[in-house]
């Protein structure tokens, strides 16, 4: 009798000593966003995760510590506690669901590439250039690490330290955004004209848009040797379109001092490009606009009351990434604007993954693709939570926005690398 009171006992101490924290990510969790800083630093600290795809929002398992679930009350994260048998009964609903579990093992490290500090963007608060960045305000306010680069560090090979490289409000085709029209006289225009004129002298070459092309080149490798590419707003269309562009001169007078190549626009090599191809190009120096792949217009038109979009449902057990990429509380997200708001259909490669795209309209809002052994995903607009986010206006708060679904698909990228590499061969 006493050897079957200490094998039960022996049988159940351990449901009740060895839990797990579940991090609920539904609409019971208060903050959707630090959320993902915490499970950011599970990884930093050597611990290993789980990311439950399809269940309860996309919620995460992490290892019961007392570090752990007092950083989750100090930073107002939901969670509850997990016993074997919880979890026996979530692998079981898991199995017979559309649903499953995805390790992750390792912290990514993290750049974002932004202009150095310049005097225009510190007059409006912000690093480099007076405007936000959706991804910098999420990162911190998430409080997940992140480094700074720009072309001198990209050229100097630094990208291979890193494992997600980010892209925002950037023109690569040497435009300086198409800005001439309305801000040629302003300070901050001025400013990082002269930034980039002397920083690709510096780098030897002659005009912004060489350094520009070289830059997209070695991004390029980096995506190529396995390194994962996020791109948001202008940032998306104008990487591709210096990509077929390669090697010619798309900018007229006002940008380089001297004409654009009258044969540019059929000299595009779309064989080149990561998600677009037979788009033409905006010629006009005054019009702000880069190509025929945005559909900026349209979600103008529709207005902010109107303007969402649909996040894509995919097989957790047979399409991990994209599932991993478009997991939120809600599968419908209000749309937002950007210089580069979203892509016209008709001129995304039938190889690319449409993660989200506006019902019943020409236009993808997020997408998803692979080129060697890395990836890019391409997120048009510029800020989820503010519609319309002019330059010079202040930083959005994300304190007002803690279960913003727009920002947390900006966060599953994030995360993304961290995934065990194995599980997403399929």
């Amino acid at each position: 009798m006493k050897k079957i009171v200490i094998l039960i006992i022996f049988i159940f101490i351990p449901i009740f000593i060895y839990s797990d924290l579940l991090i609920p990510m539904d609409f019971s969790q208060t903050d959707h966003l630090k959320a993902y800083g915490i499970v950011y630093k599970t990884l930093e600290n050597g611990y290993d995760g789980k990311w439950l795809l399809n269940y309860r929002g996309g919620s995460f398992l992490i290892p019961k510590t007392d570090e752990l679930e007092a950083l989750c009350r100090l930073k107002g994260v939901s969670y509850e506690h997990i016993s074997p048998m919880d979890y026996l009964a979530i692998e079981q609903t898991i199995e017979k669901s559309n649903m499953d579990i995805v390790h992750l093992e390792k912290a990514p490290k993290i750049a974002v590439y932004t202009l150095p500090d310049s005097k225009a963007g510190q007059l409006h608060g912000f690093a480099g250039e007076p405007w936000d960045d959706a991804v910098t305000l999420a990162l911190t306010y998430a409080e997940i690490p992140y480094d700074t680069v720009y072309d001198t560090e990209v050229l100097q090979g630094k990208l291979e330290d890193y494992d997600w490289l980010h892209l925002h409000h950037e023109d690569f085709t040497g435009q300086l955004g198409k800005f001439y029209a309305g801000f040629r006289n302003t300070d901050w225009y001025k400013e990082i004209k002269q930034i980039d004129e002397e920083l690709a002298h510096k780098l030897g070459f002659d005009k912004v848009w060489q350094l520009k092309h070289a830059v997209v080149q070695m991004i390029r490798e980096y995506v190529r040797n396995g390194g994962f590419l996020f791109a948001m707003c202008a940032a998306t269309d104008t990487y591709d379109i210096a990509q077929a562009a390669q090697g010619i001169d798309i900018c007229d007078v006002p940008f380089d001092g001297d004409p654009m190549d009258p044969q540019a626009e059929q000299k595009l090599d779309f064989e080149k490009t990561f998600a677009f191809e037979n788009f033409s190009l905006v010629k006009n120096p005054y019009e702000y606009e880069f190509s025929s792949i945005d559909a900026s217009n349209y979600a103008q038109i529709r207005g902010a009351e109107a303007d969402y979009f649909t996040l894509f449902q995919f097989s957790a057990k047979y399409d991990p990434v994209p599932t991993m990429l478009t997991q939120c509380h809600v599968n419908v997200v209000n749309g937002f604007l950007g210089q580069t708001t979203s892509f016209h259909k008709e001129f995304v490669k039938n190889s690319v993954i449409v993660l989200g795209e506006v019902e019943g309209a020409d236009e993808v809002k997020y997408l998803h693709g692979n080129f060697g052994r890395g990836t890019f995903t391409f997120y048009g607009g510029h800020d989820p939570e503010d519609y319309q986010h002019r330059i010079g206006d202040p930083p959005t708060l994300l304190e007002l926005h803690k279960n913003s679904p727009g920002y947390r698909l900006i966060l599953n990228n994030i995360l993304f690398p961290a995934a065990k590499k194995k599980k997403l061969k399929t």
